[in-house]
Parts: C-alpha cells; structure tokens; sequence
C-alpha cells in the first residue's frame, strides 16, 4: 500500500512538472497601414489635418478617428478581402479612397496563431475634395513605418 501511494505521488509529480505553461503571444500582430499628412505646397513638411474623421465604408467593426487634429493615421486593412475602402473627412469636404492589396498568411507561433502581411499596395478611387494628391511609399505592409503620403 505504501509503494502505490508512494508510485502515485511520484507519477503526479512528473505529470505536474511535464505540463507546458501556456504560452504568451509577444509577437507583432497584423500590422496597420499608416498614412501621413504632408503640406502640398511644401512636399518634405508634415501638415496637421484639422477636425479629421476617418471610417472604414461597411466595417463597423474597424477602428475609426472622430474629429482628429493629426498628422498621421495608422488604419487596420481587411483580412478578409483584397481592398478596403475609407471615407476621411474633413470641415473641406469628403474624399474616398480605396486601398487594393494583396493578403499573406503568416505563421507567427502558437500562442499568436496566424498574422497577416499585405503586399502590392495600391490606391484606387481616391477622390480629391481635400486630398490634392497622393503616394504610396511602401507597398508591403510588414510593418508599421509610413506606407502613403496624402498630400493637402
């Protein structure tokens, strides 16, 4: 009796001490899109866009800006699909702009699961009511450093 206790507690011990922790994602998740502002009439100079609303056109869920001075925004891309378009607006008027894409899988680790990259960037049906103009200057989203430059 005494050997099965003692067979028990050592069998309990080993089953304690050969259990893993769960694990804890410390990984970069997706990455967002970042947009900076730059002043038209000189192209090297960050410009502050007054009262800037920005949501995302059917995506209730994504992440938007209400009445915002800034002079970037970083934007969630759709995983979903191969665009996503944006409604900014300002006390200038509304512009569109839909940003085309393509989406890759990527393994990140157990505990993080699976993250996307986006490649191929490109801007489609952008409107110009305050928008003069714009530039893609990434086209891989793998990170969150400047990808389009909005010129206004």
């Amino acid at each position: 009796m005494r050997k099965s206790a003692f067979a028990s507690l050592i069998a309990l011990f080993i089953l304690i001490i050969s259990c893993q922790r769960d694990d804890i994602c410390i990984e970069p998740i997706t990455p967002y899109l970042v947009i900076r502002f730059y002043d038209n009439n000189n192209p090297d100079t960050y410009r502050n866009v007054t009262g800037l609303t920005v949501k995302a056109a059917g995506k209730g869920v994504f992440e938007s800006y209400d009445n915002v001075t800034t002079d970037s925004i970083a934007l969630q891309l759709d995983p979903v699909e191969n665009f996503t378009t944006y409604h900014l607006t300002t006390a200038n008027g509304e512009d569109v702009i839909t940003i085309d894409y393509l989406r890759n899988e990527v393994f990140v680790s157990r505990s993080c699961g699976y993250k996307y990259n986006y490649s191929e960037l490109d801007l489609s049906n952008v409107s110009n009511n305050w928008i003069d103009n714009t530039e893609i200057t990434q086209e891989n989203v793998t990170d969150e450093t400047e990808h389009i430059k909005i010129y206004h």
